[in-house]
């Protein structure tokens, strides 16, 4: 590998794990059509069609544009620029980083011709992130004489772009990856990100992420805590059974069966005393004898009446 990179000096020769990166990112897989302008940075092309691009001239040019961008003394006067969607979050994350411009969406005409409107601006260095979809501000960009760093892919056409970057800008994956070793090589080149660690800025924040997937993400997420939240109300509110024990007989107080029949034999011989209690004659003979007694009594009474008297 370092003999593919012997132009570049040996400290801004990639690493394996950024060649990886590039390969599993798809920054070489071109397009079926090609530019005659890409011819030479194209290196075969498939059986299906699709044209490899030279990852080495890839990461090449990616330096030469770090070192232009780092050219400039004030990092404001660099504007990256992206109307294709997959590009418009690795646009602001690489201003955001490097402290440049971004005009993601829709590029206003004007805004480098034109005073007038609120929107102009003079940068000193533009950086494209496809020349055929952001071909209005190239095109002004070369009415006032702005540099022009693009990512250019089999079939871009070259016209007013100054440093081409051979590379497939058409993958979400592969742009926010390429801006991200751009942001990182600029840094770098800064002094303020050592070379001997490696970036704590992961390369996720630069891919494009679509709204429905992070409502649905969000859907999901939000389900999953509703029902832990639903798990622990249902864990608070059931009874907790211990788990059973095994103990001795002794442990458990287990009583004697000939004590236990002695309670039994006094509550049966209270019952055969109240059933002894109780008339022959059964309920109804009982309360026949009940008023019998009753005025048996009252004679008694009359009877010690008498004696009084």
């Amino acid at each position: 590998m370092a003999s593919a990179f012997a132009s570049l000096p040996p400290i801004l020769q990639p690493k394996e794990e950024d060649i990886q990166m590039m390969l599993s990112a798809g920054v070489h897989t071109g397009t079926k059509n090609s530019d005659d302008a890409m011819k030479e940075y194209i290196w075969r092309r498939r059986n299906d069609g699709v044209h490899i691009l030279n990852i080495g001239k890839t990461w090449e040019k990616l330096m030469l544009a770090a070192r232009v961008i780092v050219a400039i003394e004030n990092p404001e006067d660099v504007v990256a620029i992206s109307a294709r969607p997959y590009g418009m979050r690795a646009v602001l994350k690489f201003a955001h980083y490097t402290g440049a411009q971004s005009i993601a969406g829709r590029f206003t005409p004007g805004t480098f011709t034109n005073q007038i409107t609120k929107q102009f601006r003079e940068p000193r260095l533009l950086v494209v992130t496809d020349p055929r979809t952001d071909s209005q501000a190239v095109r002004e960009s070369s009415y006032v004489n702005i540099p022009v760093i693009a990512f250019c892919d089999s079939d871009s056409p070259l016209q007013y772009v100054d440093v081409a970057i051979p590379a497939n800008n058409k993958g979400k994956y592969s742009i926010g990856l390429l801006y991200w070793l751009l942001a990182r090589e600029v840094l770098r080149l800064r002094g303020t990100v050592s070379r001997a660690a490696d970036w704590d800025v992961p390369v996720d924040l630069f891919f494009h992420r679509d709204p429905d997937e992070l409502k649905k993400a969000d859907e999901e997420q939000q389900a999953k805590l509703d029902d832990a939240a639903a798990a622990a109300a249902a864990a608070t509110t059931a009874p907790v059974y211990e788990e059973g024990v095994v103990r001795a007989p002794e442990e458990v107080g287990v009583v004697d069966p000939a004590m236990a029949a002695a309670p039994m034999d006094a509550a049966a011989g209270f019952d055969a005393s109240a059933g002894a209690a109780a008339p022959a004659g059964g309920f109804d003979a009982g309360a026949a004898a009940a008023p019998a007694a009753a005025g048996g009594w009252e004679g008694d009474a009359q009877q010690a009446a008498g004696s009084q008297w």
